[in-house]
C-alpha cells in the first residue's frame, strides 16, 4: 500500500465522524489557547511592572498548573467517548482484512491531524488573544494598561510539550486498545456494558457515608483554621461519595422506580427506566463528573466574584482605621514618643487624626478549651492549630477612654467582647486564675493586627494592669515575666488615596527614626494594591478556570448525550414497529433526558448548601466576613449556571432526538 493511503484514509475518517471529532477539536484547541494565555500572564515582562508581580505571578503559576493537570485527564477522558464510538469502525477494518498494524498507522495520522489543527489554531488563538488576556487582568488589578506585544517562547514551547505529551497518550492508549481486542469485540465495542448491572449495596452504604461525614464536616467546622485543614479531606470525601452513590445508588434507585408498578408501568417510564438501568454503569461517571465539574464552577466563581466585589469590606475588615501604628513591649515613655511622633507628622501633613482609637494592651495567643485557655504567652506559637485564639487584654481607663464610658469593674472581674468565636458560661479561667465575666459588649472600637488573625479573637477589658500581669504569670506558671505592653493606635485620615499613602510613608519613616524597636505602619491605601493583586489574581484564574471547567461539563453531557443517542436508536425503532407513536417516542426521550440530565445539576446545589458554612469560614482568613454578599454571589452563580445548563440541555436533547428518530 501506498504510505499516502493511510493519511488519506485518517483524513476521511475525521470528516465522516465529524458529529465526534470536530467537539473535540474545538475542545482541544480552547484548552491550548487557554493554557498558552495562562502561562504567558506567568512570564510576561509586563506583569513585571507591577509593584506586586511576585504574588500575581504565583496565583497565575498555580492556574497553570492547574489547567495542565486538568487538561491530561479532561482530554483523555474524552479520548475515550471517541475510541469506543469508533471500534466498531475498526473492527469492520479487520475483518475486511486490514492489520492491526495498519490500523495503528491509520490511528497515528488521525492523530496527528488532530494534534496539528488543534495545536496550531490553539496555539494562534492563544497568542491573537494573550494581549486582550493582559488587558482583562490588569482591568481587574486596577494597574494602568501598557503597551507592546510579545510571544514569549517559553510559553509555546511549554504548550508544545504538554499538548504533544497528551496526543502521545492518547495514540498509545487508542492503539492498545484495538491491539488488545478482537474482530469481533471490536465490532461489538460501541455495545461494551449492555447486561443489567447487579445492585452494589455496600458501594452505595459506603458512598452514602462518605457524603454524609462530608456533610457532617461542611456542617460542624466552627474554627477558620480548622475549616483550613478539614476542607480538603471534605471535599476528598464529597467526591468518593458523589461517584460511588451515582455508580451504585443511581442503580439502585432504578430498580426500585421500576419495582414501582404505578410509576414504572407507563409508556414514557418504562423505556427510560429499562434503559438507563441497562446503561448506568457506563453512564454513571460521567454523571458524577457532570456533578463535580458543576459544583467547582460554581464554587470558584462565586468566591472570587464575592471577594472581588466585597474588597472594601476586606479591606475595612484588616484595617479598621485608615492608618495604624503598632508597636510591642513598649514603655509609658515610648508611648509618648509615639504620639508626639504622630502629631507632628500629622501636623506637617496638614490633616487631623479623626476617629482616633488608642490603648496599651497585652496580646498574645492561647489554646482554647471552652471557657478555658492554657499555654505560655511567652512562647511564639509557630504551628497554627484549629483550636488557637488571640487573647487581647485592655486595662479598665483606657478602655473608658475609648469608648467613652464610665465602666466599673472590681477585682476579678472582666467584660467581654467576642470579635470572633465562642466563649462559653460566665467565667474565663487562664490556668489558675478565673475571671468573671460581668457583661458581654455587643461592640468595640479597636483594630488590634493580633485581632485580624484568622483565630478566635477574644478581648477582655479588666480591672487594671496588675491583673494583665496576673492572668501572664498565671499562664506561664510564674517560668517568664511580662516584658512590657504593646500599644495601638489607629486613625482615619480626611483626605484622598494620595494623602493616606503619603501619611503611612512619613510615619514608617518616622518610626524608623524614633528607635521604638518593633514599631510597624500599616495604611489601608497602601495595602490596597497588594489586596488588589491577590483578590484580582483570584478573580481572574476563578473565571478562566471555571469557563475551562464549563467546557469541560458541555463535552461530557454532548458526548453523553450522542453515545446513549446511537444506543436508544435500535430500542426506539422497534417500539415505534410494534405500535409507539412519535408523540410517544417524544415524551419517552424528554422523560429519561430530563431524569438523567438534571441529576447532577440537583445533587451539585446540594453540594453547596452543605458546603456554604464552611466557605464562609475559608473566606474570613482572606478578611471576608459579610455573608450576605457570599450568599447573594452563590445564588447569581447558581442562577446564571442553571440557565446555561438549561440551554446545553435543549441543544443536547435536540441532536439526542435526531438520532434516535
Amino acid at each position: 500500500m501506498k504510505r499516502l493511503f493511510y493519511a488519506r484514509l485518517a483524513f476521511n475518517n475525521i470528516k465522516k465522524n465529524a458529529q465526534g471529532y470536530v467537539p473535540y477539536l474545538l475542545t482541544c484547541i480552547g484548552t491550548i489557547a487557554m493554557f498558552y494565555n495562562m502561562y504567558f500572564l506567568t512570564v510576561a515582562r509586563d506583569i513585571g511592572a507591577y509593584s506586586d508581580s511576585t504574588s500575581l505571578r504565583s496565583i497565575l503559576s498555580l492556574g497553570s498548573g492547574v489547567i495542565a493537570v486538568f487538561s491530561v485527564i479532561f482530554l483523555f477522558y474524552t479520548n475515550s467517548f471517541l475510541i469506543k464510538r469508533r471500534k466498531k469502525e475498526f473492527g469492520l477494518f479487520n475483518i475486511l482484512g486490514m492489520e492491526k498494524r495498519h490500523i495503528a498507522r491509520v490511528m497515528f495520522w488521525e492523530t496527528l491531524f488532530t494534534a496539528a489543527i488543534s495545536m496550531g489554531i490553539g496555539l494562534a488563538a492563544g497568542i491573537l488573544f494573550s494581549k486582550l488576556m493582559i488587558l482583562l487582568l490588569f482591568k481587574i488589578i486596577n494597574f494602568e494598561v501598557s503597551f507592546g506585544f510579545e510571544i514569549p517562547p517559553s510559553a509555546v514551547l511549554y504548550s508544545l510539550a504538554l499538548f504533544g505529551g497528551i496526543f502521545l497518550l492518547n495514540l498509545i492508549y487508542n492503539i492498545y486498545q484495538v491491539r488488545l481486542s478482537k474482530p469481533i469485540e471490536l465490532l461489538k465495542g460501541g455495545s461494551v456494558g449492555e447486561k443489567e448491572p447487579r445492585t452494589n449495596w455496600l458501594l452505595a452504604v459506603v458512598g452514602a457515608v462518605c457524603l454524609g461525614v462530608a456533610y457532617y464536616i461542611a456542617l460542624t467546622t466552627e474554627s477558620p483554621l480548622a475549616a483550613l485543614t478539614l476542607f480538603f479531606v471534605a471535599v476528598l470525601l464529597a467526591i468518593v461519595g458523589t461517584y460511588f452513590l451515582f455508580i451504585a445508588g443511581s442503580i439502585a434507585l432504578l430498580k426500585m422506580l421500576r419495582k414501582n408498578k404505578g410509576y414504572y408501568y407507563q409508556p414514557k417510564h418504562f423505556i427510560s427506566v429499562s434503559g438507563m438501568i441497562y446503561r448506568m454503569k457506563q453512564n454513571a461517571a460521567g454523571l458524577a463528573n457532570i456533578c463535580i465539574l458543576s459544583t467547582a464552577v460554581i464554587v470558584m466563581i462565586s468566591t472570587t466574584v464575592s471577594l472581588y466585589a466585597g474588597m472594601e469590606d476586606v479591606l475595612r475588615t484588616r484595617y479598621p482605621r485608615n492608618i495604624t501604628v503598632e508597636a510591642a513591649d513598649v514603655s509609658d515613655k515610648q508611648v509618648e514618643k509615639l504620639d508626639a511622633m504622630i502629631a507632628e507628622q500629622a501636623a506637617k501633613a496638614g490633616v487631623s487624626p479623626q476617629n482616633v482609637a488608642r490603648f496599651p494592651h497585652m496580646s498574645f495567643v492561647a489554646m482554647q478549651d471552652g471557657a478555658k485557655f492554657t499555654g505560655d504567652p511567652s512562647q511564639s506559637y509557630m504551628t497554627m492549630a484549629a483550636n488557637m485564639a488571640a487573647i487581647i487584654l485592655i486595662p479598665l481607663d483606657d478602655y473608658n477612654k475609648i469608648e467613652n464610658k464610665s465602666a466599673s469593674l472590681s477585682d476579678g472581674e472582666a467584660l467581654l467582647y467576642v470579635k470572633r468565636g465562642e466563649l462559653p458560661g460566665d467565667t474565663v479561667s487562664f490556668g489558675s486564675l478565673r475571671l468573671s465575666i460581668k457583661e458581654r459588649l455587643p461592640a468595640f472600637h479597636s483594630g488590634s493586627g493580633m485581632s485580624s488573625m484568622a483565630v478566635n479573637s477574644y478581648y477582655l477589658v479588666v480591672d487594671g494592669r496588675n491583673t494583665i500581669e496576673q492572668v501572664y504569670r498565671s499562664l506561664s506558671g510564674g517560668q517568664s515575666e511580662m516584658e512590657g505592653f504593646s500599644y495601638y493606635y489607629g486613625f482615619d485620615v480626611a483626605g484622598g488615596k494620595e494623602a493616606q499613602i503619603n501619611m503611612a510613608a512619613a510615619l514608617q519613616k518616622a518610626a524608623a527614626e524614633s528607635g521604638v524597636a518593633g514599631c510597624t505602619v500599616e495604611g489601608a491605601e497602601s495595602a490596597r494594591e497588594s489586596f488588589y493583586s491577590v483578590y484580582g489574581g483570584l478573580l481572574f484564574l476563578g473565571l478562566f478556570l471555571g469557563l475551562l471547567f464549563i467546557m469541560a461539563t458541555v463535552l461530557i453531557i454532548y458526548y453523553k448525550q450522542i453515545a446513549e443517542g446511537y444506543d436508544d436508536r435500535g430500542r426506539f425503532e422497534i417500539m415505534q414497529k410494534v405500535g409507539m407513536s412519535r408523540a410517544e417516542v417524544k415524551k419517552t426521550i424528554d422523560s429519561q433526558v430530563l431524569t438523567v440530565f438534571f441529576l447532577p445539576l440537583l445533587a451539585a446545589v446540594i453540594h453547596i448548601a452543605f458546603a456554604f458554612k464552611v466557605i464562609t469560614k475559608l473566606l474570613a482568613l482572606l478578611n471576608l466576613t459579610n455573608i450576605a454578599l457570599y450568599a447573594a454571589c452563590t445564588a447569581a452563580t447558581i442562577l446564571v449556571f442553571a440557565v446555561f445548563y438549561v440551554a446545553v440541555y435543549l441543544l443536547t436533547a435536540r441532536a439526542y432526538y435526531r438520532i434516535v428518530s
